[in-house]
């Protein structure tokens, strides 16, 4: 039997691509833990909200186990990687429309470890209540 993989790596993806073919400049939320790499100074309640534009990252990857990008942060270029459990959901800034995900449990001991932000404004996601997912047109 074939390992199942998980359908969030396809639906970041997915809502990346949209955002992108819209003009909309694609943000993803995170819940910050050890195996999360972000410049930990812009980590805000063991969260952190980043900007995947094309012109706020550089080398993005959305893998099926992670997201990795190099951005710059006050000037100064950061490695990011965020594992695909710690990614809360993915949304267009300009409207706040995309998906959200409810965080994967961590795993025992972990605690909040380097993390990233773009230097420019972005929106929050929507918090409080049951995760949903909300349809795209």
């Amino acid at each position: 039997m074939a390992h199942q993989r998980s359908t969030r790596s396809y639906l970041i993806r997915a809502i990346h691509e949209w955002c992108t073919d819209c003009g909309f400049a694609p943000h993803l939320s995170v819940k910050v833990d050890a195996q999360t790499r972000v410049p930990m100074e812009y980590v805000k309640d063991g969260e952190i909200v980043l900007n995947l534009s094309a012109h706020a990252t550089h080398r993005l990857t959305i893998g099926n186990d992670s997201v990795q990008f190099s951005a710059r942060f006050s000037g100064v270029s950061r490695e990011c990687s965020i594992p695909m459990g710690a990614i809360t959901g993915i949304f267009a800034r300009e409207n706040g429309e995309g998906l959200f995900f409810p965080a994967e449990p961590a795993a025992p001991g972990d605690a909040a470890a380097g993390v990233a932000q773009d230097a420019g404004p972005s929106v929050p996601p929507p918090s409080g209540g049951k995760p949903k997912l909300q349809i795209v047109k």
